[in-house]
């Protein structure tokens, strides 16, 4: 892995000292373009000289014109001894300098990523002298920034962070009202009038229809809380607010406690156009690199699971049996124990469970509940994961099973005590090789980067919701067309996808359709949920590429989309590309499909399967593409439909 930071000759940065009479609220800018020059964040004083409160702006250029993306970002903080926000005083502007990381992610999107930007701090002191260091990025991708306090010594709490983002009423928003457990569904508005708590990631597109953002935060570490967005009072103002205190039964602080020095997490926004939002690695790019020093036993992969079709399915040893004589079937390296597997009986129990889980040439993974008085769930095995004691002697009774991963459910508060709580988990897990995926959780921070066994989160209304009431049934369609736009963009998901038969409420999505989510949705655990039956009659083609399709990948592509309506994503593993396309909405589509991100003079075989006459029948095509082919694809209402090209070079 290459680190390097190092001055930039060129960077176009302006620092302008102005005085204003006080009718006039600009005195000085401080801007920073991205290597490519198409973002760039500037800093404004909204007072006279250099002293006062400061935002910055977003601009992004597009085809020869500059818009501004977000007019203003304030800025600020309130520690309990004193205040970073009205009276800032501006020092200096660093020398810009160059960062540039090149890393390898085990899982996600894209194999090789990049961390590539410019980079100034700006010192500030307030009227105690007391010192607050912005350190400001611009990417090709978006913007992030962060604070920071530079002194040696310290410990306070911090009342409010006071970073609000101005949206003007017309920007087109898709948020998502927040709920601990993150789980629920997109609404799409032109303004502000709503006004409540919103969750992370928020996506917006300005008025003039010529540029996408994405709210989100990044590299949040034990030193400080998960934020959400609020926007009582002023409605066009989206501030970062703490966690509320009856959060997790009312345990731990609603707001941090800091030790100096101290950095707080990064705020980002991913910037540009669709593809440039979906395609971005910004929240990991930002984050803390990897922690493991080896990851060759971080091993990615399908599962089968038993819950969505059985809510006691783990009790049930013959049922165990069942899903993991599917997952050997269907070539899936993984199958998920879930709640009450210590309670397993019919026949066999744990033990009896993962022997003939291994016979079949499988890994089992393994369900908690995270326990403690932060949740009010019974659910057993509980209270097994809340101290680091708890941990290791859970952890090495894992190990001497063949239990490889985990999944721990049920955190119910974003709070700086369960920030160092799922932190403190991933660290344990690691040092047994352990493999983590969070349930009832919060939404990806970057962590994937920093701890590569985690392999996924829920934090998200996925195929559960089918068990939960009929008002999924409707919704799921646009919301599948919504999420590789929003939720999906920051991190893995684990939506639970890929079902055809009916749980307790149906679908209304076509098999087509939900064979693609197999590529649409990326997770590093990929729990594939539906019952044994409801694979096992799929026609051969579906089957095949079930047991084919890969769920981490090597690069990955928009070729088509808007959130809600439809997308189109081609994902590459090795030299094979797999197409996945759904349609979101109540009418019948034809899309013209292109190949031209294959590269030159090279020719692939394409398994064409999409929707048939009605939602459970497939039309399978096979034919040789090449860069400048197009195939036409019809889409039935809620339809969908997936390909593989293998190269025939």
């Amino acid at each position: 892995m290459k680190n390097r930071v190092v001055p930039i000759a060129k960077l176009v940065i302006a620092l302008v000292l102005m005085t204003f009479s006080s009718s006039r609220v600009i005195s000085q800018t401080v801007s920073v373009s991205s290597p490519n020059k198409k973002i760039s964040v500037a800093l404004y004083c909204q007072q006279n000289k250099t002293t006062g409160s400061w935002h910055l702006q977003v601009n992004y250029a597009n085809s020869g014109k500059v818009s501004e993306v977000i007019p203003a970002i304030g800025l600020g903080l309130s520690r309990s001894d004193q205040d970073f926000s009205s009276e800032l005083k501006f020092l200096k502007a660093g020398k810009a300098v160059s960062v540039n990381e090149q890393y390898t992610d085990v899982h996600g999107k894209r194999s090789r990523c990049s961390n590539a930007a410019n980079e100034m701090v700006v010192a500030f002191e307030n009227p105690s002298k007391a010192k607050l260091n912005l350190i400001i990025r611009a990417y090709n991708d978006g913007i992030a920034f962060r604070y920071e306090f530079p002194e040696k010594e310290g410990k306070f709490v911090m009342k409010d962070e006071l970073t609000a983002y101005s949206i003007p009423d017309s920007t087109q928003r898709w948020l998502e009202k927040f709920n601990t457990a993150n789980e629920g569904l997109y609404s799409t508005m032109n303004n502000g009038h709503e006004q409540t708590d919103w969750g992370y990631p928020a996506l917006f597109n300005t008025a003039d229809k010529s540029c996408w953002y994405l709210i989100h935060e990044a590299d949040v570490d034990r030193s400080y809380c998960g934020t959400k967005l609020t926007n009582y009072g002023d409605k066009t103002k989206y501030k970062l607010t703490f966690p509320d205190q009856w959060n997790g039964r009312g345990k731990g602080e609603s707001k941090p406690t800091i030790t100096l020095p101290w950095k707080s997490p990064w705020r980002v926004v991913v910037v540009g156009n669709l593809a440039d939002i979906v395609e971005s690695t910004l929240v990991n790019d930002v984050s803390t690199p990897s922690k493991l020093t080896t990851t060759d036993w971080v091993k990615p992969g399908k599962a089968s699971w038993n819950y969505w079709s059985d809510n006691h399915g783990t009790k049930d040893y013959k049922v165990v049996c069942d899903f993991a004589d599917l997952a050997a079937s269907m070539n899936w390296p993984y199958t998920l124990l879930d709640w009450e597997w210590d309670a397993m009986g019919n026949g066999g129990n744990l033990e009896d469970a993962v022997k003939y889980i291994y016979s079949k040439g499988l890994k089992p993974l393994i369900w908690y509940n995270s326990g403690g008085d932060h949740n009010w769930v019974s659910a057993t095995p509980r209270d097994r994961m809340l101290t680091h004691e708890n941990r290791v002697e859970e952890f090495t009774k894992l190990n001497k099973l063949g239990i490889v991963g985990v999944k721990i459910d049920f955190f119910e508060s974003e709070k700086q005590d369960m920030i160092k709580y799922y932190l403190d988990i991933l660290d344990d897990a690691a040092k047994f090789k352990i493999m983590v995926y969070f349930h009832g959780c919060l939404v990806p921070r970057g962590w994937q980067r920093t701890y590569p066994n985690l392999m996924t989160y829920e934090g998200v209304r996925g195929a559960e919701w089918y068990n939960n009431g009929p008002e999924f049934t409707p919704a799921a369609p646009a919301h599948n067309a919504t999420l590789p736009f929003t939720r999906n963009v920051i991190g893995s998901m684990d939506y639970t996808p890929v079902t055809f038969t009916n749980s307790q409420y149906p679908h209304i999505t076509s098999y087509g359709h939900e064979l693609a989510l197999s590529v649409v949705f990326e997770s590093g655990f990929q729990h594939l949920a539906d019952r044994p039956e409801g694979y096992y009659a799929l026609p051969d083609a579906a089957k095949t590429f079930l047991k084919d399709v890969p769920n981490t990948w090597d690069n990955t592509k928009l070729l088509d989309g808007y959130p809600g309506q439809d997308i189109i994503m081609a994902r590459q593993k090795g030299d094979k590309w797999y197409i996945g396309g759904i349609n979101g909405e109540n009418s019948e589509k034809t899309k013209t499909l292109k190949f031209d991100f294959l590269p030159d003079n090279s020719s692939y075989k394409l398994t064409l399967i999409a929707d048939g006459n009605h939602d459970k029948d497939f039309k399978v095509q096979y034919m040789v593409v090449n860069k400048s082919s197009s195939v036409d694809v019809k889409l039935l209402r809620r339809g969908g439909f997936v390909a593989s090209l293998v190269s025939e070079n």
